[in-house]
């Protein structure tokens, strides 16, 4: 069995389309959901030039929201994530993303300079 591999191609008028490699001519089983709820209406269409599969989207009017929503593409027949999309609406709860991210880095640096620390001393 071979693994799929998800590539995005582009976001346009609310569609989000990418291209699923590695399923040869066997349409791969995917199944789109977010927050837990089946995606309906995904299509999966085989280019026959290219020897791969195109993948198409529509935003769901659910994951247009305020804060951070995530679609999940999954490989049914592998159990697994092959994708991920995330949309980043106007309000994140009064956080800024980066700044925490900074913030977390920061932290985690700090946390390995103790463990090193810690095993040099134990040593």
């Amino acid at each position: 069995m071979t693994q799929l591999s998800l590539t995005k191609t582009r976001m346009i008028e609310g569609t989000w389309q990418g291209v699923i490699t590695g399923a040869s001519e066997t349409k791969p089983e995917i199944s789109v959901t977010h927050a837990n709820v089946s995606v309906p209406d995904f299509k999966l269409v085989h280019n026959d030039a290219s020897n791969h599969w195109v993948l198409t989207i529509p935003m769901p009017a659910a994951a247009i929201a305020d804060g951070i929503q995530t679609i999940l593409i999954i490989d049914r027949q592998a159990d697994q994530k092959i994708g991920e999309i995330v949309m980043i609406g106007d309000e994140v709860y009064g956080v800024d993303l980066r700044a925490e991210m900074d913030l977390m880095r920061a932290e985690l640096d700090m946390l390995k300079r103790a463990f090193r620390r810690h095993c040099v001393e134990t040593s």
